[in-house]
């Protein structure tokens, strides 16, 4: 894929990307692995949190969709795990605010009265050269959405979890390859990994699984919005495939660890980098 020099304003929206992302809308073929669970998707508008709402959907999930305030690209995954046949709940909001996440957790709760899967996949990230260019107020906001959701919304969800229900956590090849330029978000991933690791362990006595995915460089609205243009023109071409990947091409690795197949599966962290080994 060769996509030109592009920006655009955070959070950045998919109708403004060329070449438009591939979520699956039109590929992803669902096999009932995932029949009857609900599924709360953070960042579920675009990028990789749509794609994974949509596999789930036509897997058989209801899903509650998280996002900040995209409405338009929200309502389209809406529209998509609808046209599946499942139920979608939109529920726009700040997750680096802990009363947003806990909000999170009892809409679904109130709607649904319990929670199979938990993905938290909404990020934040800027480009900064120099550590005296990152404000402040970014470090903070980029730690309590990436890292401190994760934890807030797990301890609201787990007590309307039950055995076999599963939480996933969306890392990063930057876990433990960090690029310099994206330092807070790279801490925050790499702490995401360990945080997802000892909840595998905290949890495993209640029969709740805790696993993390790595992608490597996704073509999502975060590139545009959080990098210069001709970086994002040469996004993805450092890795063995020589390309970035789409949203959809990620989204099966949720899905199977979300699945009852995933059922051994707990404190792992899933590559989906193109090649680039992580460690």
């Amino acid at each position: 894929m060769n996509q030109p020099a592009q920006e655009q304003r955070p959070p950045g929206t998919e109708a403004e990307m060329e070449p438009r992302p591939d979520h699956g809308e039109h590929s992803y073929r669902g096999s009932g692995r995932l029949d009857g669970k609900v599924a709360i998707v953070t960042g579920g508008d675009s990028g990789i949190g749509k794609a994974v709402a949509i596999a789930y959907a036509r897997e058989g999930a209801d899903v509650l969709i998280s996002y900040l305030d995209e409405h338009e690209d929200a309502r389209d995954t809406a529209r998509w795990v609808e046209e599946a046949g499942r139920k979608a709940v939109l529920m726009p909001g700040d997750l680096a605010e802990p009363a947003q996440c806990m909000a999170v957790v009892a809409q679904a709760v109130e709607t649904f009265g319990r929670i199979d899967v938990l993905v938290s996949n909404a990020a934040y990230q800027m480009t900064r050269t120099s550590v005296e260019e990152i404000p402040d107020e970014e470090w903070d906001h980029t730690l309590a959405l990436n890292l401190s959701a994760l934890f807030h919304l797990v301890k609201a969800a787990v007590p309307h979890m039950g055995p076999g229900s599963s939480i996933i956590g969306t890392s990063s090849v930057n876990s433990d390859q960090p690029s310099p330029a994206l330092m807070p978000y790279a801490a925050t991933k790499a702490a995401i990994a360990n945080m997802i690791a000892s909840l595998a362990q905290l949890l495993a006595d209640r029969g709740i699984r805790a696993n993390s995915v790595a992608p490597g460089p996704i073509w999502t609205p975060l590139i545009p919005s959080t990098m210069p243009g001709e970086h994002v023109a040469e996004f993805g071409g450092n890795v063995p495939l020589g390309r970035p990947g789409q949203p959809a091409e990620v989204a099966p690795v949720y899905v199977m660890l979300a699945s009852d197949e995933a059922s051994y599966v707990s404190g792992a962290r899933v590559a989906v980098t193109g090649g680039k080994p992580i460690l």
